[in-house]
């Protein structure tokens, strides 16, 4: 369960390809825990921006501008200008949870022998791996540009983690899941 959802868009009127009687308010988010993609419906006379964190838990005397969650959605569910402000939005949260994020360069384990989870960055391969290993068990990383600081040709760790993010959530066939919940089924519907 999220606590909490960035908001990646706010249809007022709801969805254009829904008919009348089925329109109402929508807004879509993505969780900050799981990045669970979530339809929520606001309460009256609420206004949202991309980007805002709204409170959606079970407290029901925190959560101020959602009426409920509708459910969970997959990204081809999504409007276009969802799809085109995530990846600005979930660069933003791995921004706001860095320590999570640097937690995972620290700790993040070998998946085989020959196959390690660092590589399923996109863009990372096995030599940026090992200088990433080397360096970890040296001393813990601290920050994103510390490691960028630290590793020679490591540029942007925080854009492969919002990378590998947004893989996950937008190709369904996804063996891995690193930060993400698999898709829902359309059963579910």
């Amino acid at each position: 369960m999220e606590d909490y959802v960035y908001v990646l868009d706010y249809l007022p009127k709801g969805r254009g390809d829904l008919s009348l009687h089925k329109k109402h308010p929508t807004v879509y988010g993505i969780g900050e825990n799981q990045f669970t993609l979530l339809e929520l419906v606001p309460k009256n006379d609420m206004s949202f921006n991309i980007g805002d964190r709204i409170y959606v838990g079970k407290d029901s005397n925190k959560r101020k501008k959602i009426t409920k969650i509708k459910g969970r959605v997959n990204y081809e569910d999504l409007t276009a200008t969802a799809h085109g402000e995530m990846p600005y939005v979930i660069l933003d949260m791995v921004h706001d949870k860095m320590d999570r994020f640097i937690k995972f360069f620290n700790e993040s384990p070998a998946i085989s022998t020959r196959f390690h989870v660092l590589e399923l960055l996109p863009g990372l391969g096995k030599k940026m791996m090992h200088d990433i290993l080397d360096e970890r068990r040296k001393k813990p990383f601290t920050a994103f540009e510390e490691m960028c600081n630290r590793i020679d040709f490591l540029r942007a760790p925080d854009k492969l983690i919002a990378k590998r993010i947004e893989l996950e959530l937008t190709d369904p066939n996804q063996k891995y899941r690193i930060f993400t919940r698999p898709p829902v089924s359309k059963s579910h519907y």
